[in-house]
């Protein structure tokens, strides 16, 4: 039974990989934490080693359709490298009531975020005040010192919540990405595997190198489930609009952050 839950739990998380290029960790963090009954300092290395190996495959995928801005994706992955490791530090030194009160507020401060980006004229093609600009004829950023300057921070920023809460860091990187930058939904999606799966893998590392342990059954299990989730919907994110899966990315914020509210309280 246990066995069946885990494999249940990697098909939907990479769905939604998939689907929103976020929320895989946000998604298997909890649920291992409810199946297993785990602590969150448990089930992090466990969720970002899913995580990470079903972003890349989902990365190489979205390179292949040339959605994803390799570059941004590499410059983010540098800056997040060290926030990672702070966040995995700082996860040691909370409670676990604590880290699920801070996981939940986050996710509820991105959802409104992404709400009312919906809500505006040119939530489709990316705000016009975007700090950074993808040039509509080359497909590519236009690089400044402003344009590095906002990408390194998305990553910043990212590397720290996949070391704090053991997520991937997509929850973060597509919203932001939407918020600074003119850059559409499904380039958001695909950029954000390839962060993913490049800041997730040193998130593992930081882990294993804190004392953290990864069981081997399981969590083959759980990346294998996981990754053919992620195949699945990488073959219907294409096929829906920009505007459907930015919605069913708010969904999800919004169903985890309910649950680790009422687990907290």
């Amino acid at each position: 039974m246990t066995d069946f839950i885990v494999i249940l739990i990697g098909a939907v998380v990479g769905l939604i990989m998939g689907l929103t290029g976020a929320g895989g960790g946000i998604l298997a963090v909890p649920a291992l934490v409810y199946a297993q009954g785990w602590s969150m300092q448990q089930a992090m290395p466990v969720a970002l080693l899913a995580v990470s190996t079903a972003a890349a495959i989902g990365a190489m995928e979205g390179l292949y359709r040339k959605l994803v801005r390799y570059r941004a994706a590499i410059l983010m992955a540098v800056a997040g490298s060290l926030p990672t490791l702070l966040g995995v530090q700082v996860a040691h030194r909370l409670s676990q009531q604590w880290l699920m009160l801070v996981f939940a507020l986050i996710l509820c401060a991105v959802a409104v975020r992404l709400v009312l980006q919906l809500r505006s004229p040119d939530d489709v093609n990316g705000p016009r005040s975007a700090l950074a600009h993808i040039n509509s004829s080359t497909g590519r950023f236009e690089w400044s010192f402003k344009t590095g300057a906002v990408i390194a921070s998305i990553g910043a920023v990212s590397g720290f919540m996949t070391g704090l809460l053991g997520v991937g860091g997509g929850f973060v990187i597509v919203p932001m990405l939407r918020h600074y930058t003119n850059a559409s939904m499904h380039v958001a999606v695909a950029t954000s595997l390839l962060v993913v799966s490049l800041v997730g893998s040193m998130g593992v590392g930081s882990a294993l190198l804190s004392g953290a342990s990864l069981p081997p059954a399981l969590s083959a299990f759980f990346v294998i489930t996981t990754v053919g989730g992620m195949l699945a919907a990488r073959r219907i994110a294409v096929r829906l609009p920009a505007r459907q899966v930015q919605k069913i990315f708010i969904g999800l914020l919004v169903c985890v952050a309910a649950s680790l509210f009422y687990r907290v309280l």
